[in-house]
């Protein structure tokens, strides 16, 4: 598929996963292909989807980051991740190049992308700009 994981701008900003932890989450939705019309365009809530993969060092550190945001707007925006090693036709579909890219949908139409990892920062700015 000719992914590239894409780093954080400014040095320290990951926040590593220590080597095989469960990155599985009860915050955040883990969507497949299948699954991805119901879950995000039939939403009634914005959804912001992460398209990662499991050896993407930067998918990884923003893993926690999207966790505590998916906390912290609980009832206000769903949070979704799909592996675009075990799904690639909605990746194919919305043209993803590289990883992490989030994509923040609202009423089923894509709203708002970004590629590459990010702080927690301009993570909540994203979103807020943008729901």
């Amino acid at each position: 598929m000719g992914l590239k994981a894409e780093a954080p701008g400014a040095p320290g900003e990951l926040n590593l996963i220590p080597k095989g932890e469960n990155n599985m989450s009860e915050n955040i939705k883990h969507i497949t292909d299948a699954s991805f019309e119901a879950d995000v365009l039939k939403s009634d809530r914005p959804v912001l989807v992460d398209f990662w993969a499991e050896w993407c060092g930067p998918c990884k550190s923003i893993a926690p980051i999207l966790e505590e945001v998916a906390k912290e707007y609980d009832g206000k925006l769903t949070i979704a991740k799909l592996d675009v090693d075990a799904n690639q036709t909605v990746p194919g579909k919305f043209g993803i190049r590289g990883i992490p890219t989030l994509i923040l949908f609202k009423n089923g139409v894509p709203a708002a992308q970004k590629v590459g990892a990010m702080a927690k920062g301009q993570l909540t700015s994203f979103i807020d700009s943008n729901i």
